[in-house]
């Protein structure tokens, strides 16, 4: 599988090494803590468990970034090509097998926060006159609920959810079910070639239908909180995001494999520091993103948008926007600038672990001041320990559900025409 006298050779055995499944405990261990603090605070806040509910909705956004931004960056490396990519294939399929676990995740938010309308204000108060007279909502809410009720209905709610998971299934089922196919046709004349255009093919469209359906997916999930808000980049943000907190996720899994065969043959340097500088081209994507968005915004001061921001800035909410700042752009972008940090693993999993920690805390200043007690108000009660204890839970669950997909396969795909430039000796761009 490789040429030269400096080549090296794939170990026998290329599963994930066993004390992975040490890992799989030990989130479930921490899945299992954080869901009792939740019942606990749920039952201590006295707020009808509406933040846990909020939390929940906080830890399924998060958790389906990890699943379904795998399956795009997947598809973004089969189109894209290159090494860095090759070496993250696995780990990436392994986090789209995890999306029955999803979806069971999203049945709350479904059923509690839009079908019984604990959540979704357009859900709850789907007569708005009634809720207009009673002064339950306000005009602007009103208006925006009447003529967005084509859209903005249960019915639709489910239909566009489930349609999505379905069609995404049917992605993640044939990405999945080609890799192995591909490591199993080895011996086919003209191989290499029949595969890469069939992953192309595959990709090139289903990239943009990802990013089509992932737009409709969050105006659902997350922007509808408030049906006065409207922003034409939005989707581009979630999609970013994903992206975001998948690859340093990646790249953690990596770096605790490499320490064990099989990845330890193959994960080198110049991968490492590859990836590195792709997770410094999406902050500053974001940054980008996020930025010119609030500066269009902030600069047309118009009544109907600039009140979306007052209320993540005004009432303590400033903190968090702040420390925002810090987690999302700049610490990671300032960190990143060093090539040599990029080398040396500690450094670049600190990293990494600050880009997955701020994507968390931005769903939360993204989630949280859509509601009415919460707009401008960041009032710090029982209650909002719940967007610590219910994303936490489902965080390790899912993590635990990953590191099980991650042992059922090889890390490692054998049919490759990077597997041979892999296992040359490597060399390192100064």
């Amino acid at each position: 599988m490789a040429h030269g006298n400096n080549a090296k050779s794939l170990p026998a055995d290329l599963s994930a090494p066993a004390f992975v499944d040490i890992w799989r405990t030990r989130a479930l261990i921490a899945g299992v803590a954080f869901l009792v603090v939740a019942v606990i605070l749920g039952f201590l806040s006295g707020d009808h468990w509406n933040h846990f509910l909020r939390g929940w909705l906080h830890g399924f956004v998060t958790c389906f970034g990890f699943c379904f931004g795998g399956m795009l960056l997947l598809m973004t490396q089969y189109l894209s090509g290159g090494k860095w990519g090759y070496i993250i294939q696995r780990p990436l399929e392994a986090m789209t097998r995890t999306w029955p676990l999803v979806f069971l995740m999203f049945l709350p938010v479904g059923i509690f926060g839009a079908s019984m309308g604990r959540l979704y204000i357009w859900a709850k108060y789907a007569d708005w006159s009634t809720a207009l007279k009673n002064h339950l909502i306000t005009n602007e809410q009103a208006h925006a609920i009447r003529w967005k009720a084509l859209m903005l209905n249960t019915k639709a709610f489910w239909i566009a959810t489930i349609v999505c998971f379905t069609i995404f299934a049917l992605y993640i089922h044939l990405l999945n079910k080609w890799s192995l196919q591909r490591d199993a046709d080895a011996g086919r004349e003209g191989n290499v070639t029949y595969w890469r255009v069939k992953f192309e093919n595959l990709s090139g469209f289903g990239v943009l239908l990802y990013s089509g359906l992932l737009f409709l997916l969050v105006i659902y999930w997350v922007m509808s909180l408030d049906p006065t808000w409207y922003s034409t980049v939005y989707g581009f943000q979630f999609l970013v995001g994903q992206a975001y907190q998948v690859l340093p996720l990646a790249i953690l899994t990596l770096m605790a494999l490499s320490k064990a065969e099989p990845i330890k043959s193959t994960f080198r340097l110049i991968e490492q520091h590859d990836m590195g500088k792709l997770c410094f081209a999406f902050v500053m994507l974001n940054m980008y993103l996020a930025f010119g968005a609030f500066l269009i915004i902030w600069s047309g001061n118009s009544p109907e948008e600039i009140p979306w921001y007052l209320d993540r800035i005004r009432g303590g909410w400033g903190v968090v926007a702040t420390l925002d700042v810090i987690f999302h752009w700049l610490l990671p972008f300032t960190l990143l600038l060093s090539s040599d940090l990029k080398r040396i693993q500690s450094r670049l999993a600190v990293v990494c672990y600050i880009m997955i920690f701020a994507r968390i805390w931005d769903v939360f200043w993204l989630i949280e001041p859509n509601f009415r007690d919460a707009a401008r108000n960041l009032h710090l009660s029982v209650g909002i320990l719940e967007y610590i204890a219910v994303p936490g839970a489902l965080i390790a669950f899912w993590m635990a559900a990953y590191f099980a997909e991650l042992r059922k396969r090889p890390v490692i795909a054998t049919n490759d025409p990077h597997l041979a430039e892999i296992l040359e000796q490597e060399y390192v761009h100064a």
